[in-house]
């Protein structure tokens, strides 16, 4: 190996979507990036075809899951499908901002099973806010509810971070470095931005998953997390 040449390794602030739609395709990924990732995002697509089997394979492969199902229901129900998918080891799991004080409530009462626990409060709800205005008075009601942060865009998170202070988890999509497409996302960020505006971990899916090789995508974002460490 030339002496200069760098040696990335997984850093937990990134965090891989795993948008596909089979087993079979996220083991092939996750063989393929191997070291250099350690966490994934598991999103509706993926957990509806093939379950509980996607996070045990994680788990024993050393892996730090985030759920992202954005669980959205009655207190009760809610918190008892937090019990459940925490007891497989998941680290993440998001619940709607939408749901309420109550429903917020009962995920964070039953997240204690586990370590993390996370809120949702991008998604819009009523309309009747401006979406900035709207955002904020989400992230507040779960920050007030006893969740540990909030998914928001990049456009969000600067003023987040300083209503709800440093100990606030901030989990950011919409990540698009400089090599690659925006696809279809709209509110989207380089990673130097993204942290410099107050995100706490990164979700990037496309830029890694669908690059000719993930495994030299990945290393060429890791290198920017780096250099924002």
């Amino acid at each position: 190996m030339d002496e200069k040449e760098e040696v990335y390794t997984a850093d937990d602030r990134l965090i891989v979507a795993l948008d596909v739609d089979s087993f079979d395709k996220m083991k092939e990924l996750v063989d393929e990036l191997g070291d250099l990732v350690s966490y994934y995002k598991v999103g509706m697509e993926l957990y509806y075809s093939a379950g509980s089997e996607t996070i045990h394979y994680l788990k024993e492969h050393g892996k730090k899951v985030f759920l992202d199902l954005k669980l959205h229901d009655i207190p009760n129900t809610v918190g008892h499908s937090v019990a459940s998918v925490t007891r497989l080891g998941v680290n993440l799991i998001t619940v709607h901002a939408g749901g309420g004080r109550a429903m917020m409530q009962a995920a964070a009462r039953y997240a204690k099973i586990t370590a993390d626990e996370l809120g949702v409060g991008w998604q819009e709800v009523g309309g009747h806010l401006p979406i900035q205005d709207h955002v904020l008075e989400l992230a507040q009601l779960a920050k007030d509810s006893g969740v540990d942060g909030v998914v928001a865009s990049p456009r969000e998170a600067s003023s987040i971070r300083k209503m709800a202070g440093n100990d606030f988890l901030i989990v950011t999509p919409g990540i698009r470095p400089s090599f690659a497409q925006t696809d279809d996302q709209k509110r989207i960020a380089t990673p130097s931005e993204a942290f410099k505006d107050g995100s706490s971990m990164l979700v990037i899916g496309r830029p890694i998953t669908q690059a000719i090789d993930p495994c030299a995508a990945a290393r060429l974002i890791l290198k920017e997390i780096k250099e924002n460490a």
